[in-house]
């Protein structure tokens, strides 16, 4: 690999999109902030163990789609490949990319089997599950992100899981879920009250994710043509992946409503709903354009927009309830 470059702070924070964490941070905090408000505990060893590891395979997943995108792009210039890809724009060593990779899912690893020691099998099934969904988003004949169901997987596990499991680090104790082993048997149980109080908070982040995956297909059509990438807006066209855009706000709004009608979120969650306004002004500019330099951000804004003022509002009915 003669001519290709040491590998920089600068590198890997691009090659990682380090910025792009707040799909992750977002929900994680948001769960936690719910754990406190609803069941009055809070874990910090085992905060911090699921923080480790949801941040470094958050990271070593992003790293894998850039590497797998690098290894199989068929079109290679003139959308923005040389300058988004930080594999290409720095003339990265493969071995040094494989190595971050590696040491990332290590590291995701070992925090994720300390976490399981301290709770139990329902964060083993779900944190296996996420990472075999990181893996084959990438990888594999069929990567989950060059088929229509990115958006189903990437909101399922990035919204409703990491939601979720931040909720349960906190409360395992409380027969929220458990899985146990009675010889040759398993035993599930589940509060269905209590699971489904739990996805009405997640489905903010679940829709807001989705959306970004649908935002980022919606601007790469005829460049994923051309990648043989068969996004869902290829298979439902580009009019009716904007209906789908804009619908899952809506949801999203819905169950918020929801939530607070049957009291799984605070009062003051109402003011989450102001945030309904800016979202709708972003919503109308993506449908005047869809360009991923342009407008693409509009989703990366809404989903922080709804779901930070959400998070917001439960830490505040938590500090309301301290000093009334």
């Amino acid at each position: 690999m003669k001519g290709k470059c040491d590998m920089s702070v600068r590198s890997f924070l691009k090659l990682v999109e380090i910025q792009t964490k707040l799909a992750s941070m977002i929900p994680f905090v948001l769960g936690n902030c719910y754990a406190v408000y609803r069941y009055k505990t809070f874990n910090f060893i085992n905060f911090l163990l699921m923080l480790v590891s949801l941040l470094c395979v958050d990271m070593a997943t992003t790293a894998v789609n850039n590497y797998m995108d690098y290894k199989r792009a068929v079109k290679k210039y003139g959308y923005g490949y040389e300058k988004y890809n930080a594999i290409v724009r720095d003339n990265l060593r493969e071995r040094d990319v494989l190595i971050v990779i590696f040491s990332l899912y290590t590291i995701a690893i070992l925090f994720g089997i300390l976490l399981f020691l301290n709770t139990g099998f329902v964060v083993l099934v779900l944190g296996v599950f996420s990472f075999a969904v990181g893996i084959l988003y990438s990888c594999g004949p069929f990567p989950i992100s060059r088929t229509p169901y990115g958006e189903i997987f990437s909101g399922g596990v990035m919204g409703f899981i990491i939601t979720f499991l931040g909720v349960y680090i906190h409360v395992f104790n409380l027969d929220v879920a458990g899985i146990a082993l009675n010889g040759s048997t398993v035993d599930i149980s589940i509060n269905i009250v209590e699971t489904l109080c739990i996805f009405l908070v997640a489905v903010p982040s679940v829709m807001g994710i989705a959306n970004i995956m649908l935002a980022n297909n919606i601007c790469d059509i005829e460049d994923d043509l051309e990648n043989r990438r068969y996004t869902l807006p290829i298979f439902i066209g580009k009019e009716r992946s904007l209906k789908v855009f804009k619908a899952l706000y809506y949801i999203a709004y819905a169950s918020m409503v929801v939530a607070i009608l049957f009291r799984a979120l605070p009062v003051t969650s109402v003011f989450a709903l102001i945030t309904l306004l800016p979202v709708s002004r972003n919503i109308d500019t993506f449908f005047k354009e869809q360009s991923k330099k342009d407008t693409f951000v509009l989703s990366v804004k809404n989903f922080v927009i709804i779901n930070s003022v959400l998070t917001l509002t439960v830490a505040a009915a938590i500090v309301l309830r301290i000093f009334i």
